[in-house]
């Protein structure tokens, strides 16, 4: 009997081999908002992992919407061409589906990379004009500017045009991220917005942002192909964004045609406090699904083949993404579909690492045959 991990799933005209999602993560190594030769091993490696879906890490639509100076973007035609021989290679030499994280970092912004302590990068020493719906700062940091209704209407169109780049490149699903608490998270949550127009107050006025941003990206994207958005489904701090605050948008999002959740936590303030622990937030993704009928993503220290077999198989979600996990250990996948009794996906270049082809019973996958 096939495993659940290793099964495909489809969403619109994409199909995954399998369903396990490589997270977008931020290697901070972009120059310019163009990738370097470390995207080229980075997600090369990523795609030669097995994993049945590569998600690009969360990229910029602005100047302005980068977290540290080197992250990636897409907000010119340059950077979309520097994409290119990297699709390419991955698309050679991999089955897995490959989309990206579209994002602007918000009030979170103007920072030194996560090895240099994330540091606040000042405007005249290379840092740049954060932005939020309100001069509410992250702790320590700048104080953002409070979006005006035109600058919004920018930043909408922002994500629109990286939208069309990443359509240009091929890219078979995109993410909006509205989680962890960069801009669309910064609207949502009541903690960091305090706007006294139509994009504050309300639960609708707060999700206004995030939904004209999925409506006009869904406009500009193939219809046969996904979209996705990644939501903090928690703020984990008394008066901040909730879970039921959740639930109303996703169903608004559905409404918009959005194929899936990427169900997240935190991040909105250092003041949350989270009860980490193994698939802590899988309880997210399922209940969201149950409830909504949405596809769901689990995320969040999902570390074993049979963890992530369980939460597929009990119905908790439609797919499980590893971050960190991948980056600790890129042949995972590998690993899983042997534990799980299935044949991995191997490159033909690393074939002869296949337990089956090296000496001693002890080594020899147990395969199933039916």
């Amino acid at each position: 009997m096939k495993s659940h991990l290793f099964s495909p799933f489809s969403l619109r005209s994409v199909t995954f081999s399998n369903r396990i999602v490589v997270s977008p993560m931020g290697q901070c190594s972009a120059v310019d908002g163009c990738v370097t030769e470390w995207h080229m091993v980075h997600l090369g490696t990523m795609a030669v992992s097995g994993a049945g879906s590569v998600c690009i890490e969360a990229t910029a639509v602005t100047p302005n919407g980068r977290n540290t100076p080197y992250d990636l973007g897409l907000w010119n035609d340059q950077q979309a061409e520097a994409l290119e021989p990297i699709l390419d290679f991955c698309r050679k030499n991999s089955l897995a589906r490959f989309g990206m994280q579209l994002w602007h970092a918000g009030r979170k912004g103007s920072v030194t990379t996560a090895w240099h302590r994330q540091l606040p990068i000042a405007i005249g020493e290379g840092g740049w004009q954060v932005e939020g719906p309100s001069e509410i700062p992250y702790p320590g940091r700048q104080i953002p500017l409070a979006l005006s209704a035109k600058q919004i209407t920018d930043v909408i169109n922002a994500f629109v045009a990286a939208a069309r780049r990443a359509s240009a490149l091929g890219l078979d699903y995109l993410e909006v991220h509205g989680a962890h608490g960069y801009l669309l998270h910064n609207f949502l949550s009541p903690l960091t917005n305090h706007r006294k127009d139509e994009y504050g107050g309300s639960l609708e006025n707060r999700m206004r942002l995030l939904v004209e941003i999925f409506r006009a990206v869904r406009e500009v994207w193939p219809d046969s192909k996904p979209i996705g958005v990644r939501l903090s489904c928690t703020d984990w701090v008394d008066g901040g964004w909730s879970f039921e605050d959740t639930i109303e948008t996703c169903f608004k999002l559905r409404e918009l045609g959005c194929d899936y959740i990427a169900a997240s936590s935190g991040g909105s303030v250092p003041g949350q406090k989270i009860p980490v622990g193994p698939a802590y937030q899988v309880p997210f993704a399922e209940k969201i699904r149950r409830i909504t009928g949405m596809p769901t993503i689990a995320v969040g220290l999902i570390t074993a083949a049979q963890q992530a077999e369980s939460i597929l198989a009990t119905g908790q979600a439609d797919m499980v993404a590893l971050g960190r996990g991948m980056l600790y250990n890129p042949r995972w996948p590998w690993h899983a579909a042997l534990e799980l009794g299935e044949a991995p996906t191997i490159p033909p270049q690393y074939e002869r690492c296949h337990p089956s082809m090296r000496s001693g019973d002890f080594l020899k996958p147990k395969l199933e045959t039916s």
